[in-house]
């Protein structure tokens, strides 16, 4: 999660309260299994991955991966090498946070010197829709793999994990593709998509929105997931997620009308809605949430934020949780913004 300064947003959730009667409830998916959610976490947040910083050994390795799991589930490939999708980069000390530098084109490395060219990767599998009206919709599922890699040492360590940020929503997202796959086929296609480059300026998410695997304009809804590694007592404890932006469209109140456990951001004054990958959407005119469990823990960005912190128990119920909602988005209504709701683009609240 990038930090940013914060600003209010307004918690609303009237819409859930108006639709809960008629609604139906979210359709069941099939057993989301605590000892593959830990097996994951454990091997995307292992010393052995390096932190997973963007274009390092490390990342690569964590980016093989999640395409072999993604292999596995029996998702497509959706890259344009296998589940890969190459991010071009220049190396610069003055190419912003991380000195790295999002090129225009995979042909531009070609015009940036041997020793500053970086290749980082974007992993992405599909999920294909079955109903022959709502097939070419598109809901994403995504969350970013990268960290921070290797850096100052604190205590002695000096690998910064991201056991929490983010493993934990990218195995969110290998297991939702889990269920989906196991279960009934969605109606609507689904994207699973790890990004690169979420630390370093939404580097890897900005390239796939300059090469989406379906066509933006096709793609309904973006459910991002980041930090739901431990419970959050603001929102009511082990099991509970919230949704960033909750009131700006009828995502939340769809969720919440379905019975599925995820509640408003209880931490408007942090400004969650802007500090993450579902920006980028959002700003594309998609409805975009990021779902976490945040609870402002002081291990972020340290390396103390290590698979041993984490409630295996509570991040597989929110799994639980985001696979129920995954399915009502592919199956059901899309989601529309909400009057006032649509941030109106770069730099707008």
């Amino acid at each position: 999660m990038i930090r940013v300064s914060g600003v209010s947003l307004i918690l609303a959730v009237l819409g859930a309260a108006a639709l809960g009667a008629s609604a139906p409830r979210a359709a069941q998916v099939p057993a989301i299994r605590e000892e593959n959610v830990r097996a994951e976490l454990a091997a995307l947040a292992d010393d052995s991955m390096q932190g997973r910083r963007t274009a390092s050994p490390g990342g690569a390795r964590a980016a093989r991966f999640i395409a072999q799991r993604m292999r596995e589930l029996g998702l497509q490939p959706a890259g344009d090498s296998g589940f890969f999708q190459r991010v071009p980069l220049a190396r610069s000390p003055q190419g912003g946070r991380g000195g790295l530098m999002l090129l225009d084109a995979l042909e531009g490395l070609d015009t940036v010197p041997a020793a500053a060219r970086a290749i980082a990767v974007n992993v992405v599998g599909l999920l294909p829709g079955s109903d022959p009206k709502l097939k070419d919709e598109a809901i994403l599922v995504d969350a970013h793999y990268d960290h921070l890699g290797v850096g100052r040492p604190v205590g002695g360590d000096s690998i910064y994990n991201g056991a929490d940020d983010d493993a934990s929503g990218t195995v969110a997202v290998l297991e939702i593709a889990r269920a989906l796959a196991a279960g009934p086929k969605p109606k609507r296609t689904v994207v699973f998509l790890a990004t690169t480059g979420e630390e370093v300026g939404l580097l890897g998410t900005r390239w796939y929105i300059a090469h989406p695997v379906v066509p933006l304009e096709r793609t309904v809804a973006n459910l991002e997931i980041e930090m739901i590694g431990r419970p959050d007592s603001l929102a009511g404890g082990r099991g509970k997620g919230w949704l960033t932006g909750f009131e700006r469209s009828t995502m939340g109140s769809l969720l919440a009308a379905a019975g599925i456990p995820i509640v408003a951001d209880p931490h408007p004054e942090q400004s969650f809605f802007t500090r993450s990958d579902n920006i980028a959407f959002a700003r594309r005119g998609i409805p975009a949430h990021t779902l976490s469990s945040y609870n402002l823990h002081t291990d972020y960005h340290t390396p103390d934020d290590e698979v041993d912190r984490v409630d295996v128990a509570h991040m597989t119920a929110v799994i639980r949780a985001a696979a129920r909602a995954v399915r009502l988005l592919a199956d059901g209504p899309a989601p529309t913004w909400n009057p006032g709701g649509r941030p109106d683009g770069p730099g707008r609240p």
